[in-house]
Parts: C-alpha cells; structure tokens; sequence
C-alpha cells in the first residue's frame, strides 16, 4: 500500500459532479494519496444545475464515497455551498458529528484568522442574471466535451491539446475586469475583519498571493477546480501550497477496496442527495 501524506487542511472547489467536463478519476487518485485532519469542500461540488441530465458516472459516485470515508475516519469536514449546489444553502449550520454545512467558515491558524467561503456573492451575473449565469455554465460544459474530442485527435495527429473554454472565460473575465475585481473584493472585506487569509473557489484559478492592504499584509488564496486546472489547496506546517495535479506522479497506484462508511454518515449523504433529485 503507498505511503498517504499527512496534511492539517486541504480545500477542495469546483469537481462539478454530475458534469461531462468533472476529473474524477484524477481527484479519486489525489484523494487516495492524502490523510487530511481538515477539509474544506468549498463550493461546486455537485452541479445540482445540471443534475437532471441524470449523467452521474461511478467515478463521480467514488468521490463522494471516499469523502464519507474520511469523515468515517475522524476528518472534519466543512461543506460551504457555491451557486452550483446552492440548494445546500438551506442547510446553513446544519451538522453531525464531524460534519457541518455553512455558508463560510472562519479558522484559527496558527494564530492567523482565514476566512473561507465560495466567492459568487461577488458575481454580477449571480446577483442580476442568473438565468444567464446558468446558460453560461451548461455552455461551458458543451465546450468541455468538445474540446475533449478535439484534443483527441490532435494527439492522433501528434499536436499539443488546446482548451476552448479557457480562452473564451478568460476573455470574457478580461472585458469585465472581472477577476481583478473579484480578487480585490474579497481582499478589502478581509482588511476591513481582520482575516490574514481569504480562501475563494468559484473563478477557477488557482494562485496563492500576499497583496499588502493599508499596510496590513493579506494572503489571497484560490483553490482553482477540478476541470481543467486540477488544483486544491494544502496548508500543513503553517504553510500553504497550491497542489497542482501531474499524472506521472500517480502512476503506481493500484485499485484499492472500498472502505466501511459508518451508517449515520451513508445516511446524511443520502438525505442530501434524494434532495439533489427533487
């Protein structure tokens, strides 16, 4: 069996289970490699916006399982819901055992305040459009699935892979600014609390910064997604590190068995999910 790295906090954002562009296998692979005291699943973890595609592969089922199996194991975990499953939100400090749903999370490290939470409050088209920002993100998946086919045959054909959807988003973020607001934001609301760490999801890059606000030295951080950054954020040792995901690094894994889930934990999942469906 490999030797799994010990980690105090891990943040995970934006697997969107459910949908074709998600990197399970990937994630089910990093998972396995880690015992984490902590996590932080922060926001887009299911896409309850396109859940009635009714498009939910093993793989995807494999990572809520292996979550269950931390918990199982004595992880805490803390859902904080993002736009894409926040039907959640009406769950906000709802908890069991070592498990809680909030809309953010603040933690002590190290005796440095962080402040955790998804990020879409900032998005303009959430707060005004979001049936725009949901047509957004059912196009973004067909991009995904069609740049995956076009990418197959240009490794046929012996020419690197391209990806659609990330020069269209970037152009897109870049007319509005938009992720230099976003940044900016949540910086300015960290100085005005006090927080020495701000932790976002949602815009799907990843990046660790120090921005000094008003001579007050704040760490934005991003944890990027599980679509085509592969990214998560660690923070062991009193340090942060942004995991970016290489396949090379997983090539001696081997299929393990599916872990015993205590009952209480396998039945709030499926609560949970029986309100995904409804």
């Amino acid at each position: 069996m490999h030797e799994k790295r010990h980690i105090d906090l891990v943040v995970l954002s934006d697997i969107h289970l459910g949908t074709h562009g998600c990197r399970a296998e990937e994630l089910i692979n990093y998972l396995r490699t880690i015992r984490p005291k902590k996590i932080i699943l922060n926001g887009d973890i299911i896409d309850i916006w396109q859940f009635k595609k009714k498009y939910f592969p093993k793989s995807h089922l494999k990572v809520i399982r292996m979550l269950l199996d931390f918990l199982s194991k004595g992880t805490k975990i803390y859902y904080l819901p993002g736009n894409h499953d926040e039907i959640l939100r009406k769950f906000n400090g709802y908890g069991i055992k070592n498990f809680k749903i909030s809309n953010k999370a603040v933690l002590q490290l190290n005796g440095k305040k962080a402040w955790f939470f998804h990020g879409d409050v900032f998005d303009i088209t959430m707060k005004y459009s979001k049936w725009v920002a949901k047509l957004g993100g059912i196009g973004y998946d067909f991009l995904i699935r069609l740049n995956y086919r076009i990418n197959r045959f240009r490794a046929l054909i012996g020419k690197e892979k391209i990806s659609f959807s990330k020069y269209i988003k970037y152009k897109v973020k870049e007319a509005v600014k938009y992720v230099n607001q976003f940044e900016e934001i949540a910086l300015d609301i960290a100085r005005e609390n006090n927080y020495d760490y701000v932790i976002c999801g949602h815009i799907h890059q990843p990046i660790i910064r120090d921005q000094i606000v008003n001579e007050r030295k704040i760490t934005y951080l991003n944890s990027g997604d599980w679509i085509e950054n592969l990214t998560s954020l660690e923070y062991n040792n009193n340090k942060w590190k942004l995991f970016e995901y290489d396949p090379n690094n997983f090539r001696h894994l081997k299929k393990e068995r599916n872990s015993t889930i205590d009952k209480s934990t396998s039945e709030l999942f499926e609560s949970m999910l029986k309100n995904f469906k409804s």
